[in-house]
């Protein structure tokens, strides 16, 4: 008990020295500058140290008994017959320090970007905002202090770094019955520190348990090759709307910011064979795209020449169909006129005929009264053709020597020529 009191004597003779020893001075008539130096304080007297507390606490039992009418006194007695009414001095100087270090127990300081929850007797009592805040102390009232503002992460697939993989959180089915190892986390905050104090018991669990579920649903109905190329920022967007949802149906007060895909690849115990298809795949992409680019430029020739094969035939088919009717129109006109003058249509014919004939040839042959065979040679156009056959012409574009007839033929030529004017000679009336 004495080491207690000699413990509490120096602050507590601080507090008196100062606040309310001089108080008390003034109250009995001292001025205020002198009130400092009053010798029953210590400051003006022999005593240049902490009063006694056990002096300090009977003065003070003795003032309380004054407030009350009572007058203290050796015996105990008073002049109103009462009771002396007094504290005992450690205990009471225990209590008052108990009772002040409780209340000032009370007080919180609640951040910027956090919430104080109070709790009285463990029910939810009020939401404080930033600022100091007052409650009643422990046990009756306690607060939980949340951060809001704070963002959280939760890993799966994974703890702490990509390579240190938890097997049984990432491998995954696809749609196409194939196995994915996925590794992703998820960053969250706080809306609502009621729910999430008070809905669920372990909200933090909750949210990679929540993040783990949707995933697998999205990735059960998605294709191989989406989740790993093409689709990876679609899927992460489906899964933070899917995860908000059923976080919102539990009521964890609980925010989902966003969704990163850290790793998505086949297990490591196909990942040589993927590799393998993946090249295979991309080679494959490689030859077809050759393909299309060589039947790109094959293709379009092709319909360009066959366009032009068909528009030649069309041509020719339009050529021979009109020749065909000029010829079949010329021989009704000749016709007409043959069935007027038979013989000098076909003496004109004859002429006619042997001009187209005979005007390719080189050579010509005549009659002469003798009955022989002149061979008469044209030495002008022979001279043209020498000519023209001395220019440097193309291999295309050189025409064809003219061949001429032999000369039996073009005898037998003549034969027929005289056999028919024998006939007309012999039709003749």
């Amino acid at each position: 008990m004495q080491l207690i009191k000699d413990l509490l004597r120096a602050p507590f003779w601080l507090v008196w020295r100062y606040l309310f020893g001089p108080l008390a001075a003034v109250r009995r008539g001292v001025p205020l500058a002198m009130a400092w130096n009053d010798p029953q304080w210590g400051n003006g007297g022999k005593r240049d140290g902490p009063p006694d507390l056990d002096e300090l606490w009977r003065n003070f039992n003795r003032r309380l008994n004054g407030l009350f009418g009572r007058k203290g006194g050796n015996g105990g007695g008073d002049s109103g017959g009462g009771r002396e009414f007094r504290i005992p001095g450690g205990a009471g100087l225990l209590l008052a320090l108990a009772l002040l270090v409780w209340v000032a127990s009370g007080f919180y300081i609640v951040d910027a970007g956090e919430r104080g929850v109070v709790l009285r007797f463990g029910k939810y009592v009020e939401t404080t905002h930033p600022g100091p805040r007052w409650h009643l102390p422990y046990p009756v009232e306690t607060v939980e202090v949340v951060n809001i503002e704070q963002v959280r992460t939760a890993e799966v697939g994974y703890h702490n770094n990509v390579k240190a993989k938890v097997l049984s959180e990432a491998l995954m089915l696809t749609d196409d019955e194939n196995i994915i190892d996925l590794q992703f986390s998820i960053q969250y905050t706080l809306k609502d520190p009621e729910d999430y104090l008070f809905s669920n018991r372990e909200p933090d669990i909750a949210v990679k348990q929540v993040a783990e579920t949707a995933m697998r649903e999205i990735v059960g109905k998605s294709k191989m090759d989406y989740v790993l190329y093409e689709g990876r920022a679609d899927i992460a967007i489906r899964a933070t709307k899917l995860m908000q949802d059923l976080l919102d149906r539990y009521k964890t007060g609980i925010s989902i910011s966003k969704v990163n895909m850290q790793q998505a690849q086949p297990p490591e115990q196909v990942q040589d064979a993927f590799d393998d298809a993946v090249k295979a795949g991309q080679d494959q992409e490689r030859l077809k795209n050759e393909g299309q680019a060589y039947a790109n430029d094959v293709i379009p020739k092709a319909r360009g020449v066959a366009a032009r094969l068909i528009e030649e035939a069309n041509a020719h088919k339009a050529r021979v169909v009109d020749q065909a009717e000029g010829d079949a129109s010329r021989f009704s006109q000749i016709l007409v006129e043959y069935n007027k003058a038979p013989q000098v249509t076909r003496e004109r014919l004859y002429q006619d005929a042997m001009q187209q004939v005979l005007s390719n040839t080189t050579k010509v042959l005549v009659d002469d009264k003798q009955g022989g065979n002149l061979i008469y040679l044209p030495l002008d156009k022979i001279m043209q053709l020498t000519g023209a056959s001395s220019q440097p012409v193309p291999h295309e574009a050189q025409p064809a020597a003219p061949v001429a007839p032999p000369v039996g033929s073009q005898d037998n030529l003549f034969r027929s020529r005289d056999a028919f004017r024998s006939r007309d000679r012999e039709e003749r009336p």
